[in-house]
């Protein structure tokens, strides 16, 4: 295998941790700054190397956070659907999508796939059209429509 590949898979398993814990959180009602005995137990039951635990916790971390701006988005965006009417595997792939599209930057076809993928593997078939059909309103809406005033703003 390719260290592309490699990397490649290792983000995606980094990905899969972060949705992991995430759904851990919701479930539990745990804060994320009051969740060193979670974390502990969590890595302790998913003994991964340190720089996936990072970038799980990175991605989780910055996923709650950004809470105020993505949740709006999903629910302006999913149409006749309430974000708690929404099975909850679906909105926290959701969520980790859109931050990764909007506040680090992912290219949106790469934040996109990556969602499906796990949608594939964590949720039902029915879920991925949904969820490709929502994150493509808000990649249109929000990603498409800054980098139309990132090209106005270098004319």
């Amino acid at each position: 295998m390719t260290r592309r590949a490699d990397s490649r898979r290792e983000r995606h398993r980094v990905r899969e941790t972060a949705l992991q814990l995430l759904y851990q959180w919701d479930v539990t009602g745990t804060r994320i700054d009051d969740a060193d005995d979670d974390l502990a137990l969590f890595w302790s039951a998913h003994p991964a190397p340190e720089a996936r635990q990072a970038g799980a916790l990175r991605l989780a971390r910055g996923t709650m956070a950004a809470l105020p701006t993505i949740d709006p988005l999903i629910e302006n965006h999913a149409e006749h659907w309430r974000l708690d009417r929404m099975a909850l595997i679906d909105r926290l792939i959701m969520r980790m999508a859109i931050y990764e599209m909007l506040m680090e930057r992912t290219p949106p076809a790469i934040a996109i796939d990556e969602a499906l993928e796990l949608a594939k593997t964590f949720s039902g078939e029915g879920a991925v059209g949904f969820i490709n059909g929502v994150l493509d309103a808000v990649r249109r809406d929000t990603v498409g429509a800054a980098s139309a005033e990132d090209a106005s703003d270098h004319e």
